[in-house]
């Protein structure tokens, strides 16, 4: 959909975002049922460092995603098809979000690096071929709301002056506007690294990344009223959420920290502990709220990488099995849909270690 430059402030904000309510409950239903699932993440990796070259926005990086995921499960693909498949979402996505001079040129895509890369040349008549199949699956229909939709509706009122930071009042409300707003994008695209995200509905997905950058920046209530009124969430709607999210920010800090030590010992890979991980419940600072003290299961955290693209290289993607040359004859052709299959159950550990504040008081 083209929305105008910052429609959450204007006067149809509300009736806009209650159109996106009300279009969300109708979203496909999704499976988590296709055979390569696994290669799910590289490909929403490709997508996203895509996008990044061509500075889409956010909203056709996160649909492109979206159509990915719904193709996949839908359809038994092959690893050469998906790089046609990922392509021709992303350009999906930004015909329908940016404007037509954001829409990326053919000629250029071919001039990426990551297209040489994996010796895939794209063709005119194959992106058109794919194309029409995608909208053919989707009915033609690309109002398709994301959690990308929702954030800036939500970050119009994530931070006040009203607020406190670790019990004391702000001393920059703008420095930490500029806090949520970063940590909000970083759980945003968060969100799009594991497909357990699509269990959640994406204004509870976007409302969960609001509240997760509240923690994170010790800010409090941790939920306030005016963002319950304004989203229609409860805390506890967004605690399942709130933890993915922070499971995966604990791994990339535990990561980040890794890495940061190994440089500084030249090599030396033992990381010392900086202190025991903190409890959902000490977190939050929810007495009230218990959860069960399980040991962490093996779920979002331990397959989760940073999600910081626009660092990246393209000229850095390799497929996920050397070479691929996409023969574009034979996409429409042999892509079958798959008989049902039944969902699947993704656990996910309930704690997560304490992180430093971003930010002095």
């Amino acid at each position: 959909m083209e929305l105008e430059d910052q429609w959450w402030k204007g006067q149809l904000a509300a009736d806009i975002y209650q159109a996106l309510r009300y279009k969300e409950l109708k979203l496909p239903s999704y499976k988590g049922q296709s055979p390569q699932l696994n290669l799910r993440r590289y490909f929403a990796d490709l997508i996203a460092i895509t996008s990044n070259r061509f500075r889409l926005c956010p909203a056709a990086r996160h649909l492109a995603v979206y159509l990915l995921d719904l193709f996949m499960d839908r359809y038994d693909v092959t690893v050469q098809q998906l790089h046609m498949v990922s392509l021709s979402c992303l350009l999906l996505a930004s015909k329908f979000e940016e404007r037509e001079d954001r829409v990326p040129k053919l000629e250029t895509l071919n001039t990426l690096g990551s297209m040489s890369s994996m010796n895939l040349v794209l063709t005119k008549q194959g992106l058109l071929h794919m194309e029409l199949l995608l909208l053919e699956t989707f009915s033609w229909n690309l109002y398709l709301p994301t959690a990308a939709h929702f954030i800036d509706y939500y970050l119009s009122i994530a931070v006040l002056d009203g607020d406190l930071h670790d019990g004391w009042p702000m001393a920059s409300l703008e420095k930490t506007k500029s806090y949520m707003a970063k940590y909000a994008d970083y759980f945003l695209e968060v969100s799009l690294q594991d497909h357990i995200f699509l269990c959640f509905a994406p204004s509870l997905v976007a409302a969960a990344c609001v509240a997760a950058s509240r923690l994170i920046l010790h800010l409090s209530p941790s939920w306030a009223p005016r963002l319950q009124r304004l989203t229609g969430y409860a805390w506890e709607n967004l605690m399942p959420c709130v933890e993915k999210l922070l499971i995966a920010h604990d791994s990339d800090v535990k990561e980040a920290s890794k890495q940061k030590c190994q440089q500084q010992q030249q090599g030396q890979t033992v990381l010392h502990s900086s202190g025991q991980p903190a409890t959902v419940t000490q977190y939050l600072q929810l007495p009230s709220m218990q959860y069960p003290q399980k040991a962490p299961q093996a779920g979002l955290a331990a397959n989760h990488r940073s999600v910081s693209y626009v660092g990246h290289s393209t000229s850095s993607m390799q497929g996920p099995s050397g070479p691929q040359h996409c023969d574009t004859q034979a996409i429409a052709t042999s892509l079958d849909p798959k008989p049902g299959i039944s969902n699947r159950a993704y656990p996910v550990s309930m704690h997560y270690s304490y992180s430093a504040p971003c930010f002095d008081r």
